[in-house]
């Protein structure tokens, strides 16, 4: 069992964020053990052949499907909108001591391999090395995919900020994850190991996954921000074409167009995305989203450079009634 211990100022410091560096690495650990991970077979049959033709082989065994990860590769997120870029160059400052310390951990309890042999003779080099070929990763296996995976992640930040408006970090947690649950002044977390971490006004990172695995992870070590990654919500919708076939009355009533825009707004998705789920072009997507937000049944955020969209409760209640 881990325990966070929170004192009054970590409740105040608690905070959300997305991490691309977590969800890179995080695929890399599920194409080790397909097996665990189902969920993500249709990602899985792409990225496969793609992280062998990077030559990613001899990094691999710091990847375990399960059990401990070095968390450098993993840096916690400072802002709530990292950067993929941003996150690399964190990995690629690791102090060099930092990097063998956590080597040594995973040597030690999954075993070495050439590339971590590697890596701890020459760190610096080694380093370099592996986040170009995880850029590259990046770049052919999980950026096509970005625009989903963070409509998804981004779904699950604004239901956890509601839910804690609500009610505080007792609704936060109630639903976060069976093997998750707040106690007084104190968040459980089930593990294989046994830890208790007082936060001491540090605060608490929470930081949802898509390519995680189905169970949730910590980082707990000093010097990183302490942190708790959870599956997102909506994990069964993240490979599934981008939209249903809109409920027939609901495109009597609105045109097929809008009803198939507010069947595929079930999370946030931008213009670009909705265009390519949906065969449309993105100037036709945003005219027609124009006229459901003008009528109350979409709304939008901007994020950076992209508006996220998503229906309103109004919507829900049209979409949902199609029975």
């Amino acid at each position: 069992m881990l325990t966070y211990v929170f004192t009054v100022d970590d409740l105040a410091r608690m905070r959300f964020a997305i991490s691309p560096m977590f969800e890179l690495v995080s695929g890399l650990r599920t194409l080790r053990d397909p097996g665990r991970a189902p969920i993500h077979l249709p990602w899985i049959r792409t990225a496969l052949p793609i992280a062998y033709e990077l030559g990613l082989q001899p990094w691999l065994a710091m990847f375990p499907s399960r059990g401990y990860m070095p968390d450098f590769l993993t840096p916690p997120p400072t802002t709530p909108l990292a950067t993929v870029e941003e996150e690399l160059e964190l990995v690629r400052s690791t102090p060099a001591k930092q990097i063998g310390f956590e080597l040594e951990i995973v040597a030690r309890r999954s075993g070495t391999s050439a590339g971590i042999e590697a890596m701890r003779a020459h760190p610096r080099r080694e380093v370099r090395r592996l986040c170009e070929a995880l850029e590259a990763f990046w770049r052919a296996a999980v950026e096509p995919h970005w625009p989903r995976i963070h409509s998804l992640l981004e779904a699950d930040l604004r239901h956890r900020s509601r839910r804690l408006t609500e009610g505080g970090p007792v609704r936060v947690f109630e639903d976060l994850h069976p093997a998750v649950g707040w106690a007084g002044d104190r968040l459980e977390v089930e593990m294989t190991w046994t830890d208790t971490v007082e936060l001491g006004g540090k605060g608490l990172l929470m930081m949802p996954t898509a390519l995680q695995a189905a169970h949730p992870a910590a980082i707990s070590d000093p010097p990183w921000q302490p942190t708790l990654i959870y599956p997102s919500r909506g994990l069964a919708l993240l490979w599934e074409p981008g939209s249903r076939a809109a409920p027939e009355a609901l495109a009597r009533l609105l045109g097929g167009t809008r009803a198939d825009l507010l069947a595929a707004l079930s999370a946030p998705r931008s213009t670009t995305e909705l265009a390519r789920s949906l065969g449309l072009t993105p100037g036709g997507v945003s005219q027609h989203l124009a006229v459901l937000r003008s009528s109350g049944l979409v709304e939008g955020e901007r994020h950076g450079r992209s508006v996220l969209y998503l229906r309103t409760p109004a919507a829900d209640g049209l979409v949902e009634a199609r029975d």
